[in-house]
């Protein structure tokens, strides 16, 4: 079969790998209907993340078809339409037991297209099939499911649930990649007041406001004091989402939070950033970090189905899988093709 996979920085190939085959009773193999290209791949491929092995396929979300399962799969058979999410869960660890999947010991949490070879394929072994494929209903498409795959539940969970969010609110979103869009969209689940966005790319800052941005700013416009401004007493923003993974960014955020707010980063940082304890200190700022868990798919994909969640506009480039190697040339330069998600379908 042919996959997409990694050969030290700067370096993939698309060619002929194995068949994803069943190593133990509770995998799946699912046939790759749908897949996209995460930021987080990026990161890869620039050598960031350094326990990826030469020769792995990468690759985390994708939508699919299910070709076989292992003899301990229960829930999930040979057919089934599923979202195959880029969190696998044992189900029995300490932190799955408390719904903290992203950080599975048993196995599971990030593992596809890091530990184990991911979705970026034809075909993709899934490590704990019960806890890790959702079966998808007829009315969600395959392009719609694949954004709950990792930016919906991601940007929701690690931006606006750890941000914590309220009505009224002033939140800040820094970065309008489709991580920091997507942050924009489950905001809106809980009224904020205003809705700001810093991106340096016109394009998008535009997507910003059809989804749902009140104010959008370039870098060069979102000082910490025009930020902090923008707040009705002029303290600071109530929450800031960090969707980038600069020092810069991660810096403006928590400059421009007021005392008692919150800043949330999501973004993938490859380099250190400065932690300003000297002004943080007193200021009763909580600072908060993390690795999506999915625990909010189900709720997400019901909500998709039922249609009161839009993704529409979101993708904004569409592949051939064999195309593989065209769609990463065009998300990573995202900001010069206007791209936001990038989806590959199977012919």
């Amino acid at each position: 079969m042919k996959a997409l996979t990694y050969h030290g920085p700067g370096r993939r190939v698309w060619g002929d790998v194995p068949h994803a085959v069943i190593h133990e009773p509770e995998d799946a193999v699912v046939r790759v209907d749908a897949v996209t290209i995460c930021g987080t791949d990026l990161h890869i491929l620039k050598g960031d993340v350094p326990e990826v092995a030469f020769g792995r396929t990468l690759g985390h979300e994708a939508v699919g078809t299910v070709v076989a399962v292992g003899d301990g799969v229960r829930s999930i058979a040979v057919g089934d339409r599923v979202l195959v999410s880029c969190i696998s869960s044992c189900g029995r660890c300490r932190y799955c037991r408390l719904g903290a999947y992203g950080q599975c010991t048993g196995g599971g949490g990030w593992i596809l297209g890091h530990l184990v070879d991911g979705t970026q394929a034809e075909y993709v072994r899934t490590p704990f099939a019960d806890n890790s494929l959702h079966k998808l209903p007829d009315e969600v498409t395959d392009e719609s499911a694949l954004l709950l795959a990792d930016i919906l539940p991601t940007s929701f969970e690690v931006g606006v649930r750890n941000g914590q969010v309220a009505p009224g609110d002033t939140l800040l979103v820094v970065g309008a990649g489709p991580i920091g869009l997507a942050a924009v969209m489950t905001a809106q689940l809980y009224s904020p007041g205003r809705i700001v966005v810093v991106d340096p790319a016109a394009s998008r800052r535009e997507a910003a406001k059809r989804v749902g941005a009140d104010i959008v700013l370039s870098a060069a416009e979102a000082t910490p004091d025009a930020l902090r401004r923008l707040a009705g007493d002029g303290l600071g923003v109530d929450v800031a989402i960090e969707a980038v993974g600069l020092p810069e960014t991660f810096e403006l955020c928590a400059a421009a939070v007021r005392p008692g707010g919150h800043v949330a980063n999501v973004g993938v940082h490859g380099r250190p950033a400065v932690l300003h304890l000297e002004d943080l200190w007193i200021r009763n700022v909580t600072i908060t970090t993390g690795l999506v868990d999915t625990r909010t798919t189900p709720m997400l994909l019901e909500m998709l189905a039922a249609g009161r969640l839009h993704t529409e506009g979101l993708v904004t480039h569409r592949f051939g899988l064999d195309e593989m190697q065209e769609a990463y040339d065009v998300f990573g330069e995202a900001d010069s093709n206007a791209a936001l998600k990038v989806a590959l379908f199977r012919s």
